[in-house]
Formats: C-alpha cells, sequence, structure tokens
C-alpha cells in the first residue's frame, strides 16, 4: 500500500514538474479571438453614425 502511494506521489511530482518545466504546447486550434457586436468599438462608432443619419420616423 505504501509503494502504491509513493507511485502516484511521484507520478503527481511528475505531471506538475512537466506542466511547469516542459516544452510548450502547440497551439492546434486558430488563435482567432471573437468579438461579440457590443463590445466591438467600430461596430458600435457606425451604429451610432447610422442612428444619426437616419430620420426619425419610427418614433
Amino acid at each position: 500500500m505504501l509503494y502504491l502511494l509513493a507511485v502516484i506521489g511521484a507520478l503527481t511530482i511528475a505531471v506538475l514538474l512537466w506542466r511547469a518545466f516542459g516544452p510548450d504546447r502547440v497551439n492546434t486550434a486558430p488563435s482567432r479571438r471573437f468579438v461579440a457586436p457590443d463590445d466591438d468599438p467600430d461596430f458600435l462608432r457606425k451604429l451610432g453614425e447610422q442612428r444619426k443619419k437616419k430620420p426619425d420616423d419610427e418614433e
């Protein structure tokens, strides 16, 4: 039983050291960042310009 705990502890330490100091991971997914429209400053600026140009017929 003691050997089993020692093996589990050694594996845990090995995995933690590998994660901390091992080689960097290769990004398999493309690093594209999607921005929601309400977070995109260009979208909000264009929306504001469109609202200023549009007549107030809807109200």
